[in-house]
């Protein structure tokens, strides 16, 4: 979906500039249309085995460890201030 609203507002492009140092060329928005009108011309089968595909791409923000690993990684962090007690 496409919100070309956000795009051409004068806050997003401030926004940008400040979060960023450089204005909002709107490609990826571009891309993102061009990408939409192509998977419009695919049957709804085709459309959710690409997306489930690039969804199993992509990378996410959360790594999954086990019990152990999560703990071993806690204790590295943050295991220091269990002493302080």
């Amino acid at each position: 979906m496409l919100s070309g609203s956000a795009i051409v507002t004068p806050v997003h492009q401030m926004q940008q500039y400040y979060r960023l140092g450089s204005l909002d060329n709107c490609s990826g928005k571009w891309g993102a249309l061009v990408d939409c009108l192509k998977l419009k011309t695919k049957s709804s089968q085709e459309v959710s085995e690409i997306l489930e595909t690039r969804e199993k791409e992509k990378t996410h923000i959360w790594s999954f460890r086990t019990p152990e690993e999560a703990a071993s990684h806690w204790n590295k962090l943050f295991g220091h201030l269990d002493n302080d007690k």
